[in-house]
């Protein structure tokens, strides 16, 4: 959702908007692209009528930790209550467009594939 309608866009979690579903519950459930801007995008959405009251993970956060030619591997860490529950890389192929090591939780996996394509943009960019 890159409207111009963010101030700081790459401040947020993924590095960007991004418009979809709703998946806090385990499951995908549509909702309103205001409802996925005002809660979804900016973590730690307490309020959102769908956060499920006991859950694993309130936020997780991403950076680059290394990328080369072949791949990039990305940092992830999954927070509950402000605080760092669980951390790890996940590595990501270039050539075949495949994640090499993946988390099991679908949801985190997801999330780390928008961050990623949010990093590949910009790296294009930077490039033209």
């Amino acid at each position: 959702m890159n409207d111009g309608s963010w101030p700081h866009p790459s401040r947020l979690p993924l590095g960007a908007g991004w418009t979809g579903n709703c998946r806090a519950s385990g499951q995908e459930l549509a909702t309103s692209d205001t409802h996925i801007r005002e809660f979804c995008n900016l973590g730690y959405a307490t309020v959102c009528p769908h956060l499920p009251r006991r859950r694993d993970w309130d936020a997780v956060r991403f950076s680059v930790a290394r990328a080369s030619r072949e791949q990039v591997t990305v940092c992830f860490v999954c927070e509950l209550a402000h605080a760092p529950i669980e951390h790890g890389e996940l590595t990501f192929d270039l050539a075949s467009e495949a994640w090499l090591t993946a988390h099991p939780e679908p949801r985190v996996l997801r999330l780390a594939t928008c961050y990623l394509q949010t990093y590949r943009a910009r790296q294009s960019a930077v490039i033209i």
